[in-house]
């Protein structure tokens, strides 16, 4: 059975969207056991057969649209990409696509119009972050910001997202006090993802703003992959796409 956590948040009933923990699959070893991800050395046969259960187990309408992920800020339409597609986000205003980003602590942060006529889903690390994918994010959707809902999904806690100065250099600017705490180690500094992420959402506008600070990705290894704390490991996928009425 693949196992998943739901988005948290008030979207409309036709809207759906989560992220797969590692349940259900059968892949093996560092990967065990659903790994998503063709591009970690994981047996081709064995990633197939993980997506053929999520697809059967979520009654996808299609197969995700697996992006091609290089911590940018691109964005494509699901609708009308092939797989591979290089963006780290999608969007789709219609019924029959599913929006997909990979991830393994990275934050997937996942957006809605209040009226369930938009969603997408993007790929957050600290090089997208600092590169404005927020920002393109928020700028992808037909609406005013203050119409959009946001889940921040599964990812890597502050307690363990340790940084050197030159990320706290890039990511820091006004309304991040409080996102760095010192480290142990001299030098390194504790990042609060979340938290980065959230202001850089209202900075924009978008105030509906939802996550569960429960869910982090290196603290839990039978729940999630993470790379931090395994180098060589799969990767969870989280999803949004529209049911047909």
């Amino acid at each position: 059975m693949v196992d998943i956590v739901a988005a948290g948040w008030d979207a409309p009933d036709h809207v759906r969207a989560c992220t797969t923990l590692r349940g259900g699959g059968v892949s093996r070893g560092p990967y065990e056991a659903l790994n998503l991800a063709m591009r970690v050395a994981d047996d081709p046969r064995a990633v197939e057969e993980n997506r053929r259960r999520l697809r059967a187990a979520l009654a996808l309408p299609a197969e995700p649209l697996w992006l091609r992920q290089v911590h940018g800020t691109d964005i494509v339409d699901a609708a009308a990409m092939r797989p591979g597609a290089i963006a780290d986000g999608s969007v789709a205003t219609g019924p029959g696509a599913v929006c997909a980003v990979l991830t393994a602590d990275c934050l997937p942060l996942f957006l809605c119009r209040r009226d369930g006529r938009q969603v997408g889903v993007f790929h957050l690390g600290w090089r997208g972050l600092a590169a404005g994918m927020v920002e393109a994010a928020v700028a992808s959707f037909e609406t005013p910001a203050k119409s959009l809902l946001a889940w921040l999904g599964p990812a890597i806690g502050p307690g363990a997202f340790e940084v050197g100065a030159e990320v706290r250099q890039a990511l820091s600017g006004p309304g991040t006090d409080g996102c760095f705490e010192p480290s142990l180690r001299r030098g390194r500094y504790l990042a609060d993802l979340y938290q980065l992420t959230l202001r850089r959402l209202r900075a924009t506008g978008v105030n509906d703003c939802s996550y569960d600070p429960s869910l982090c990705t290196f603290s839990q290894p039978v729940s999630f992959y993470s790379y931090r704390r395994q180098s060589v490991c799969g990767r969870m996928a989280s999803l949004i796409w529209m049911q047909a009425a």
